[in-house]
């Protein structure tokens, strides 16, 4: 999936720390709009998908997964904000056709927060679907047989946290590594929100293909911005672990935390540009070696706040704070910032299948969309 192009040269200049980190400074907000342009798709309604919808209910937060074959993608969500019983389908052909509603355990009617869904493979190259639900405690449900059957949610241990695990990545040595957050109330059972609120950022480790997880250590903490729903994307050459932070106090920019050793150390929170600035970033390489970035816009100064919208850039954009090539947005939400979980999918023939929920048609219930497109068709828009 990571294509190679040109390594970047800047690593050098990351300072890389260890446990939580905290500035000595009060941090001065960055420029708060962009200046690349924006690839507009909200009206190609040809584009869109509809994975599921229900009159009257509420239907959000979706994530997926695509198996080895490229087209058989499974996809979960919430019946209500976050909270709700966890609907499952499954595609067969890469996301253009939904299955209906499938069977679930029981108990997935009790989740309590955003369901993710994630591959795993252990070092004997058993392959596993795991999926998380949040809060207090972290639950988790195991498929070994592509979801076709799944166990009931199950703790993973006597922690907690919010949109748990948001990123799930295989580290060098075979191990999992797994980030989320909390502001104070579900990390333990008795934890307590103190005021002023404070943020962090957690990393949990599995050495057993994602059966059992690690304590939470904290990675990052900012005195000022809310640090939540890490995104991680690993550079070109795999050799450094990038992680995009939403900024829940809506003050500063969105932020990013960088490790050059596998998540053992992690450099300082810093702000993103403007073009970045979002919620629950979703990224994948596009086959040229370049990045798309899917999110819901909170850009202080941005004609598609609120709406799902995505980045297309680099991974040296990232490293060096630059604003990137251009944005898009894929549809327009009718009710505030209530949208876009992403999930972000790449098919064989350079398709990406990009899903969330949102305020699609004004007066309605949020439901689930999928938005499909190239790279070559988005190269072309911004190009006019």
């Amino acid at each position: 999936m990571h294509r190679a192009f040109v390594p970047f040269c800047t690593l050098i200049v990351l300072t890389a720390v260890s446990g939580t980190v905290l500035g000595d400074e009060a941090e001065k907000p960055l420029r708060r709009d962009y200046t690349i342009p924006v690839v507009d798709l909200a009206g190609e309604t040809e584009r869109q998908v509809v994975v599921d919808r229900e009159p009257g209910q509420y239907l959000g937060h979706p994530t997926t997964v695509l198996l080895e074959d490229n087209q058989t993608m499974i996809c979960v969500y919430p019946q209500g904000h976050g909270r709700g019983a966890i609907v499952m389908k499954r595609s067969t052909d890469g996301g253009l056709t939904w299955s209906e509603r499938l069977p679930v355990p029981e108990n997935w009617s009790t989740s309590k927060e955003v369901p993710t869904i994630h591959r795993v493979i252990d070092k004997q190259g058993v392959k596993r679907l795991i999926m998380f639900s949040g809060l207090y405690p972290i639950r988790m449900a195991v498929s070994e047989d592509d979801g076709a059957s799944w166990s009931p949610l199950k703790p993973i241990g006597d922690f907690g946290g919010i949109v748990t695990m948001s990123c799930v990545g295989r580290l060098a040595n075979g191990d999992y590594m797994a980030l989320f957050h909390d502001d104070g109330r579900f990390l333990r059972k008795d934890s307590k929100q103190t005021k002023p609120v404070q943020f962090h950022l957690y990393k949990t480790v599995s050495s057993d293909g994602g059966l059992t997880w690690s304590q939470p250590e904290v990675i990052a903490q900012h005195p000022q911005a809310h640090l939540c729903e890490p995104g991680w994307i690993r550079s070109p050459d795999g050799k450094q672990i990038a992680v995009l932070l939403r900024e829940n106090s809506r003050t500063l920019n969105s932020f990013v935390i960088f490790s050059d050793d596998e998540g053992q150390t992690w450099t300082k929170p810093r702000q993103l540009p403007a073009a970045l600035t979002g919620d629950r970033h979703t990224g994948r390489y596009t086959p040229d070696g370049r990045l798309f970035i899917s999110f819901r816009d909170t850009t202080h100064e941005s004609p598609t706040k609120g709406d799902w919208v995505g980045w297309v850039g680099t991974y040296d954009d990232i490293v060096n704070g630059t604003e990137g090539q251009y944005r898009v947005r894929l549809m327009d939400n009718h009710r505030g910032a209530d949208c876009a979980y992403p999930a972000v999918e790449l098919l064989p023939d350079g398709t990406f299948v990009t899903t969330t929920y949102g305020h699609w048609e004004k007066g309605k219930k949020p439901y689930i969309v999928s938005v499909r497109f190239t790279m070559d068709e988005l190269d072309a828009k911004a190009k006019k």
